[in-house]
């Protein structure tokens, strides 16, 4: 017998595992599929939230830098309405990345987030990437950066 808390828990890591299936794939119709209709992405680096139409071409980049991604879901914590994931997205930069020309170097880097669900969607995601970890891996700053005063 499955008890609610179960049942809850099920629901909350399929909607979870869709959504980082939907990044992975650059998949907006399936991204909506796992957020509300306002959900809203605050990345780390602005503190501005942008919607789904927003993120649509930043994931087409990504998909287009790194073709075989793919992010593995090492430890979500579920807490009532919050969602905590540790992950790590691994590939190969085969195209263009923030201004850096492909060097078809392997990389695995990590990401984290937090997710507030509302009605069993995402309603809000928090999230920070280890770009300077990716960076190191390539073996390169994105231009402007490398030149930038400390």
């Amino acid at each position: 017998m499955t008890t609610s808390n179960e049942a809850g828990y099920a629901a909350t890591r399929e909607v979870i595992t869709r959504f980082y299936r939907a990044i992975e794939l650059a998949d907006i119709p399936l991204l909506r599929t796992a957020v509300t209709s306002d959900w809203e992405y605050v990345p780390g680096a602005s503190g501005q939230p942008i919607g789904v139409e927003q993120l649509a071409p930043m994931l087409a980049d990504l998909l287009h830098a790194l073709p075989d991604m793919k992010i593995i879901l090492l430890d979500v914590l579920i807490h009532d309405a919050m969602v905590g994931v540790r992950a790590k997205i691994t590939g190969t930069q085969s195209g263009p990345f923030m201004g850096i020309p492909a060097t078809s170097k392997a990389v695995d880097f990590a990401i984290h987030s937090f997710h507030e669900l509302r009605d069993d969607r995402i309603a809000k995601t928090w999230h920070l990437e280890d770009w300077l970890g990716l960076f190191r891996q390539i073996g390169e700053l994105p231009p402007g950066l490398a030149n930038r005063p400390a």
